[in-house]
């Protein structure tokens, strides 16, 4: 799966040209992966701006757990995120609508840092 989401910054003056621009690049991709795309790319801009010590710069959402997709519901029970070069476990509920072009409904919980030491065998990188 494409990494869009660490690549689109949906905060500051260009939000609605970074907003456009994410659209325009999740139209490219299979519905699946254009829903996994729009629901990591929302959970690093909810955690940016609600929790301020953390600056997300690259979410997966499949690191321990596979994600479940039913219907327009994504549930992330093993998801991660990094910033400032550490990793941290996340989970996550997103609901889009019918086009995974835009999110209805998000709830995260952000778990423990997960040791560096696991990170090759979750597939992730410093």
């Amino acid at each position: 799966m494409l990494a869009i989401a660490s690549l689109i910054w949906l905060a500051g003056p260009n939000a609605a040209s970074a907003e456009a621009k994410l659209e325009r690049t999740l139209k490219l991709l299979m519905p699946t992966d254009r829903m996994a795309q729009l629901c990591d790319a929302t959970a690093m801009a909810r955690i940016r701006k609600a929790a301020g010590k953390f600056r997300p710069d690259r979410a997966v959402a499949n690191a321990t757990v596979d994600i479940v997709i039913a219907s327009n519901q994504l549930e992330a029970r093993g998801a991660a995120f990094r910033s400032h070069g550490k990793w941290y476990a996340l989970t996550y509920s997103c609901v889009t609508n019918d086009e995974h072009l835009k999110v209805l409904s998000f709830e995260y919980e952000i778990g423990n840092e997960i040791p560096q030491e696991k990170w090759a065998g979750y597939g992730l990188w410093q």
